[in-house]
């Protein structure tokens, strides 16, 4: 009985460069992506004096989130809860729809990898002479070659971590705080654990952590189907494979045989079918001669997953489109059609298979189940925009002592005890005045002040405690409970909100 493992041991991958309209729609999406990341937490943006300057910023010690003009308290994380939603239901749409393309251009391991790669490949060369340094033995050249880029790599890797914290406080004052050593452990700590996440992952694990570490891979099996567009290989074009020359020599006497038979037609010899004219190559014409695919391994060779794209679809295929790329190249260059590795939908396979067109690419994005994905994805956004234009400034809870539910005072006034919190979402401070309305006669009084009024800091909150009392022998002091309702008004705009709540008596 032999031993076996569903671990493999990792064989280093050395991806060749390659361009091409995909790897410039990945350096483009590379370059949006990590400069927003880097660039947002030093943007400005003005509130106010009480308020904090930062356009991004999660506010952990207040408990709150500011995005530029927007403000989220931690009583609303239903916003968040909302936006969380609609990632999820994006990611559902766009894999349906294209496969795997949040993985091949915007997921964070695959751009930090990319910009690893950048690095390796300026310090070290392209594929073959990371190939021959790797085979080699150590030596004073390779040792300073691998340490500069360790060296580039981390540096990459503490910017990582230092942008990550610099969205929880003041982007300049902590800076200015972990350069003099007095910023607090936690930051120190959260980068040190982002920079070696980010080392490790984008630098030495790389493919692994797409195909042993991320859930997704698994998940899509069951958001993608026979008309999603992803990345495949058109086999009935391809096959079956052969050399360059061979292929070459085997053209030129299949042309001289096509010349010497038969009359022309008006001065031109008959045509004949030749491969991949139509994108498509037919059975009988597959069996005719080798196909366009001259076994280069050009497409395997740029692949930062390190598979071949023509064993069919498989989970480690991220859906970069690399390999398109690097295929386009050869076929321009040997004089053949483009689209040997192309975007293709499996129930189009056929059709092409048999010399046909595809369908459209739009016929494959309108399914009714993308349409239903972003008809959610549509919904939970303009749900959350109509929520958050309609939130009152001014907020309060009422939340009624119960222990005990009412004290009776000496001269038989019953009395209730009520904790009311108020919220000041302005950038100024804001005076409240506290008022009710019941069907019996009610007396207020506030704790700490002797008029009606409370101050309230700008964008801050305050607990008040608040005293309901009913005259001894009148309706509400007899009743179990008595219907009430409190306001709150806003002497400086007017605004006003209300709860409701209950007055607890003594039952006769």
């Amino acid at each position: 009985m032999t031993d076996s493992s569903l671990y493999a041991a990792r064989v280093p991958i050395f991806p060749r460069r390659v361009s091409g309209r995909f790897r410039t729609l990945k350096w483009a999406i590379m370059i949006v992506t990590l400069g927003i990341y880097y660039v947002t937490p030093w943007i400005r943006w003005d509130r106010g004096p009480a308020l904090p300057d930062q356009a991004v910023l999660v506010d952990l010690a207040n408990r709150r989130f500011y995005f530029f003009w927007i403000e989220i308290w931690s009583h609303e994380f239903y916003f968040v809860a909302g936006l969380l939603i609609m990632a999820g239901l994006g990611l559902f749409l766009f894999t349906s729809a294209l496969g795997r393309v949040w993985c091949g251009y915007a997921c964070p391991q695959t751009v930090w990898t990319d910009l690893f790669l950048v690095v390796e490949r300026w310090i070290e060369g392209d594929r073959n002479a990371r190939l021959r340094l790797h085979e080699a033995p150590w030596s004073a050249r390779k040792l300073r070659l691998r340490a500069s880029k360790w060296a580039a790599w981390l540096l990459i890797s503490v910017a990582t971590g230092g942008a990550w914290v610099f969205y929880f406080t003041d982007a300049p004052t902590l800076l200015r705080d972990l350069l003099t050593v007095s910023a607090h452990p936690a930051a120190y700590t959260t980068i040190a654990i982002l920079t070696a996440t980010t080392f490790v992952f984008g630098g030495f694990m790389r493919e692994q952590v797409c195909i042993y570490m991320c859930p997704w891979p698994r998940i899509q099996g069951a958001m993608m189907e026979e008309d999603t567009l992803t990345v495949a290989y058109r086999d009935w074009r391809g096959e079956p494979r052969g050399k360059g020359l061979r292929r070459r020599q085997a053209e030129e006497a299949q042309a001289a045989i096509t010349r010497a038979a038969g009359p022309q037609i008006g001065g031109r010899a008959p045509a004949i079918p030749m491969p991949g004219l139509s994108g498509a190559r037919s059975g009988a014409a597959r069996q005719d001669g080798p196909g366009d695919c001259i076994d280069c391994n050009a497409c395997v060779n740029v692949c930062p997953m390190g598979i071949d794209i023509r064993d069919g679809q498989q989970l480690a295929c991220i859906t970069c489109a690399l390999c398109i790329d690097a295929c386009d190249e050869v076929m321009a260059k040997i004089g053949k059609p483009r689209g040997l590795i192309g975007y293709l939908a499996l129930s189009d396979a056929p059709r092409e298979a048999a010399g046909g067109r595809p369908r459209g690419a739009w016929a494959h994005v309108f399914r009714p189940r993308n349409v239903l994905y972003f008809s959610l994805w549509a919904a939970i956004g303009m749900a959350l925009v109509f929520a958050l234009f309609i939130r009152p400034e001014i907020e309060m809870t009422v939340a009624p002592v119960r222990n005990p539910t009412f004290v009776t005072l000496s001269d038989g006034t019953i009395r209730n005890t009520y904790d009311i919190r108020l919220r000041n979402k302005h950038g100024e401070p804001r005076a409240f005045r506290l008022s009710l309305t019941s069907g019996s006669v009610l007396a207020i009084a506030l704790e700490g002040t002797e008029d009606l009024v409370t101050e309230i800091p700008a964008n801050a909150q305050k607990l008040q405690r608040v005293y309901v009392s009913a005259r001894p022998g009148g309706p509400a002091a007899a009743r179990a409970e008595t219907a009430l309702r409190f306001w709150a008004e806003d002497l400086a705009s007017g605004d006003r909100a209300h709860k409701d709540s209950v007055f607890n008596g003594r039952e006769d």
